[in-house]
């Protein structure tokens, strides 16, 4: 422990792409930050780790489109390098049905999401309503309303019956890509990018230093970390709500406020990439890219970074994730295995690598790629968290006007974020009240 405080202007939790992000607004509009990171890295819900090949691999978010322009961009930028992801030949549904019959199913599915997003939210015949109860009431055959439920499980990781109508659809129209979101990964890793950042921001960075109290008033905050303190004029705390949430704030945050970041849960995923010597389905005319109909939540596709490095992502999500967690390493490979023998054959056991990264109850950010709202009620609770308690500000992928959830909000969010602190700190009130 310091017996000197630290000051700076502004202390931003969190180093994942919202907290990287806003540090990076800051340091260009050349305001005094620390940003806080409690994890050993970078990144957040974006992770790289070693294979047992010794490869780098993506066991966190990892794949971007053209329709994210500021993921896009940055990646350019930092001279990453593009990896399209392999979709030609058939897309398999499990069990198996005809090619005519899984286009039209998948295409079903895709309607049934339209008619969704044709709500509007505050409609009040959907007042009170989950995404299940609704989808009950639909007229579309069962094989569409199977896939619909598989896909909204897969993405959002969380039973139907959790997650309220109303807030699926204003979630839903915020993620505006036309062009299929796996259409590329890096070949350098996501991760990469984060730690690109990182090295921008010099020693600001702070790792491995978890934020355990904020002691907050009018006139600034004192943010309390395992290895000291230090006082802000501002405070940035750029964390999925389900964790933002846990902080010790000191005093308790206004009721209303506290209340938002309470209606929020982290879904459930479990990530594994699976290595092959040989792109074997691509021989058989396959995508790689398999849906399972009786197993809503699973999903596979090639994330071979070329011909020599041939590898399936599978995607545990929701439910399944829960059942499956309680397997262990051999369990959960032999249970995958399985079913990718049973929809693209034999070689599908021919593995050469098998890692899996388990994100439920993650300590430091919750669950899968993002939390959801679970209180039918709250709908205000996105305004309210955004609004904050000055100097005491939130940012999250989650309330990102565009892409909630993905890395490309998490950019969007917190630059939001760290222009609104940069003008309230530059504010004549502002600079007059800290003796500027």
């Amino acid at each position: 422990m310091t017996d000197e405080l630290e000051r700076t202007d502004v202390v931003i939790v969190g180093a994942g792409f919202t907290g990287l992000s806003a540090a990076l607004e800051l340091k260009r509009a050349g305001i005094n930050f620390v940003l806080l990171e409690a994890r050993d890295r970078v990144g957040g819900r974006v992770e790289a780790v070693r294979n047992g090949l010794g490869e780098r691999i993506d066991s966190g978010g990892q794949f971007l489109c053209e329709d994210m322009p500021e993921l896009m961009a940055l990646a350019r930028a930092r001279g990453k390098t593009f990896v399209e992801t392999y979709v030609e030949g058939d897309f398999i549904t499990h069990p198996s049905m005809p090619p005519k019959d899984a286009k039209q199913t998948y295409h079903g599915a895709m309607a049934i999401r339209e008619r969704m997003n044709g709500i509007e939210p505050d409609d009040p015949s959907i007042k009170g309503m989950s995404v299940a109860a609704w989808l009950e009431r639909q007229p579309d055959p069962i094989d569409a309303r199977t896939a619909f439920r598989s896909m909204i499980e897969g993405l959002w990781c969380l039973p139907m019956d959790r997650v309220p109508l109303w807030y699926l659809i204003d979630n839903d129209r915020r993620i505006t890509n036309e062009v299929p979101e796996l259409q590329y990964s890096l070949r350098e890793t996501m991760q990469s990018l984060a730690e690109d950042i990182s090295g921008d921001l010099g020693d600001r960075v702070r790792l491995g230093e978890p934020a355990t109290r904020v002691e907050h008033r009018p006139q600034g905050v004192r943010v309390v970390t395992g290895k000291g303190a230090m006082e802000a004029r501002q405070l940035l705390v750029a964390l999925p709500p389900a964790t933002a949430a846990k902080l010790d704030f000191a005093p308790t945050l206004p009721a209303r406020l506290a209340k938002a970041l309470g209606v929020w849960e982290s879904g459930a995923v479990i990530k594994i990439l699976v290595r092959y010597p040989r792109p074997f389905w691509r021989e058989q005319g396959l995508s790689g890219m398999v849906m399972w109909r009786d197993l809503p939540g699973l999903f596979a596709c090639d994330a071979s970074k070329d011909a020599e490095h041939a590898a399936l992502v599978v995607f545990v999500g929701g439910p399944l994730a829960l059942r499956w967690r309680v397997l262990d390493e051999a369990g959960l490979r032999a249970e995958v295995t399985g079913r990718l023998q049973e929809a693209l054959g034999p070689d599908a056991g021919d593995i050469i690598d098998f890692s899996s990264r388990d994100w439920i109850k993650d300590r430091w950010s919750g669950g899968a790629y993002s939390d959801l709202i679970v209180d039918v009620t709250a709908r205000d609770a996105e305004r309210t968290i955004l609004s904050g308690a000055p100097p005491v500000h939130f940012a999250a992928s989650e309330l990102s006007p565009s892409f909630p959830g993905y890395v490309e909000g998490a950019i969007v969010a917190g630059r939001i974020a760290a222009r609104k602190i940069i003008a309230e700190l530059q504010s004549p009130i502002a600079t007059s009240a800290s003796g500027s």
